[in-house]
């Protein structure tokens, strides 16, 4: 009881902050995560003050954790097989791909390999959302969390230019329905673009765009269990921290409720309801994250780093692009 004493002043002002968000995304058309990023560093010396320190920790890292779990309710493979196999094998092998070449040039603009699958995974799979799980396996150091501030930022802002471009380029393109909505659901970052921009060109290719988005969302649970499986086998870490587990526990919670989910387990009415919960969770997480940066060295990262995001931006644009075009 003491220690739910201790941290409830620090979730209820993430929640507060997370709340704002919202508000203001649905009357100015912005982005929710990111406008609860920059409200929690508005507000970051909240993280300071011992009353609010601990619940501002809890959120940016349990909550965080139960978010990322939740997301499971919202896949369902009798949705995903909809979409045919060879649909399937081109976005799965996008987001693959463009891990793999993160990665690999992620080098030659001077980021080391943390930085570089914690962008090519948010990039790749879905946005923000990805960022926040992908960070919460990585061995932690003096510069995780503006690492993830900076990549939650730039996927979000990445992903709102997509969202008013990639429809232009649909039609200067003639792509059909189909092909409108797999290019949309499989490069934008972030599923609430994916969807602004699939409806934005018609309502099939809006429902084929957050379909095929889905997929890279269930992506998720294997890549970060590759991750960890990875690192873990590495022992890379703070020294006395040990490895870490072997499946990080938000990841069963996601396999689980992904299972649960196609066996047709869940309600629909209870899916959605959990849906919704995933997003309240991880906006009141990133707000907690917010909370938590110092903007002064988040912005030193430097013009490298964006680099990066851009060019992993733009080559699962162009695989996906290219897969669509060859395909019969």
């Amino acid at each position: 009881m003491t220690k739910v004493k201790s941290l409830w002043p620090g979730v209820i002002v993430a929640v507060l902050v997370a709340v704002s968000a919202k508000f203001l995304s649905e009357h100015y058309a912005t982005p929710a995560m990111l406008l609860a990023l920059l409200l929690g560093i508005a507000v970051s010396f909240l993280s300071e003050d011992q009353k609010t320190a601990p619940g501002i920790a809890f959120a940016a890292r349990t909550v965080l954790r139960l978010g990322v779990a939740l997301l499971g309710a919202r896949i369902s493979l009798d949705l995903l097989m909809g979409l045919g196999g060879p649909l399937i094998t081109l976005v799965v092998a996008g987001v693959v791909l463009t891990i793999g070449f993160g990665l690999l040039v992620g080098r030659f603009f001077g980021s080391r390999w943390r930085f570089s699958l914690l962008t090519a995974g948010s990039v790749a799979i879905c946005g923000a959302s990805a960022a926040m799980a992908i960070g919460a396996i990585l061995p932690k150091d003096e510069r995780s969390e503006e690492r993830l501030i900076f990549t939650v930022v730039g996927v979000t802002v990445l992903s709102t230019v997509a969202m008013i471009l990639y429809p232009i380029l649909v039609g200067a393109l003639n792509l059909d329905t189909a092909q409108a909505g797999v290019f949309l659901g499989g490069t934008i970052h972030d599923v609430a673009q994916v969807v602004g921009a699939g409806f934005s060109v018609s309502q099939e290719t809006g429902e084929t765009a957050t379909l095929v988005k889905l997929i890279r969302v269930a992506m998720l649970a294997p890549v970060v269990l590759v991750a960890s499986l990875v690192i873990r086998s590495m022992s890379v870490g703070t020294p006395g921290e040990g490895r870490p587990p072997l499946l990080p526990g938000f990841v069963i919670g996601f396999l689980v409720l992904a299972a649960l989910n196609s066996a047709h387990v869940i309600p629909e009415a209870l899916a959605d309801w959990l849906g919704q919960a995933s997003r309240w969770l991880l906006l009141i997480a990133i707000a907690a994250v917010g909370m938590k940066t110092n903007l002064k060295q988040v912005l030193s990262v430097g013009p490298a780093a964006i680099a990066l995001i851009v060019v992993d931006t733009l080559f699962i644009a162009v695989f996906i692009l290219g897969g669509i075009l060859l395909m019969p």
